[in-house]
Parts: structure tokens; C-alpha cells; sequence
């Protein structure tokens, strides 16, 4: 739902539809994790219809690629048999490092909701800021939406992995 609204109530909407995708986005991470792989999980949605979920299969695959953001973008143009996204959101419960924020700007995604921002890695604001470079895309980012409940997934899957060993 990219409601271009600026009324309280276009706004309260569009928010309540982040949220509920971010959800979405956070059920692929919690699916990454039951699986071993790290909990990042992506959804896309284009209008108010949900393109594409997907989640981190780098592992699963052996596949350095296989991050959460790409598998989306894959399968978003598959299913519209066209790699151009302009009109869609996608939702990520991590910031997006560098690979994938330069697919995303090459996909010309039009706006990116993230959950926790990445102090390592992050290509959306917080290590480096790829969309201001010019590069062709300019999508509208905003980070921190579930931001605690994103955090704590990774926390406790890292946490988790660490007690293993």
C-alpha cells in the first residue's frame, strides 16, 4: 500500500499496513532461523497485494547471494514478468547491505521499510547511504519499524549459536 496521503488518516493507514507487513517479513525470519540460516526475512508488496516473501537461504543453497532482499526481487519479477518495481515496497526486518541495496536500487523498488538498522554492514543510512549516490534509483527509506522486535530474533539466534559451541 504506498498511500501518497498526507492526512492523519492516510497516514494511520499506511502505517498500520507497515506494521502488518513488517510482520510478514518478521514470520520469514523466524522460517530463516527454524531452518539454521540467519533470521532475515523480506516481503514485497506492490499496491496493497504481496508480490513476494521470502527469506535468507544462503546455506540451504550455498549461495552468497541468497540474502532475503534478492530472493524477493527474484521472484517479484517473476511473477510480474518484469524486473521494474517502482510501484512496490519492500519490507526487510535488516537494513540492507551493500548487494542487496544495490539490487534493490537496480530493481528501482520504489520505497524500502527496514526493521533494525546494521551497524556492520548497513547500505541504507547507517554504514553507508547507497540511494544518495547517483545511481538512477531514489527509493524512499525508512528504518526502525519493529526495530526491538527485529533486534531480538537476531539476538537471540546468534546468542543461541554461540551457546553451541
Amino acid at each position: 500500500m504506498q498511500n501518497k496521503e498526507k492526512s492523519p488518516n492516510g497516514m494511520q493507514k499506511q502505517r498500520e499496513f507497515d506494521l502488518a507487513a513488517m510482520q510478514m517479513a518478521l514470520g520469514e525470519a523466524r522460517a530463516a532461523a527454524d531452518e539454521g540460516e540467519t533470521p532475515i526475512g523480506a516481503v514485497l508488496v506492490c499496491g496493497e497485494r504481496v508480490i513476494a516473501a521470502a527469506h535468507n537461504q544462503k546455506e540451504t543453497r550455498n549461495d552468497v547471494s541468497s540474502h532475503a532482499e534478492i530472493e524477493v526481487l527474484r521472484t517479484a519479477g517473476q511473477e510480474r514478468g518484469d524486473w521494474r518495481l517502482s510501484d512496490c515496497t519492500l519490507y526487510v526486518t535488516l537494513e540492507p547491505c551493500p548487494m542487496c541495496a544495490g539490487a534493490i536500487l537496480a530493481a528501482r523498488v520504489g520505497r524500502v521499510v527496514y526493521g533494525a538498522k546494521d551497524p556492520v554492514a548497513g547500505a541504507m543510512g547507517s554504514v553507508i547511504d547507497l540511494p544518495r549516490y547517483p545511481l538512477g534509483a531514489h527509493p524512499t527509506v525508512e528504518g526502525g519499524v519493529m526495530e526491538q522486535a527485529s533486534r531480538d530474533l537476531l539476538q537471540s539466534f546468534f546468542r543461541a549459536r554461540r551457546e553451541e559451541k
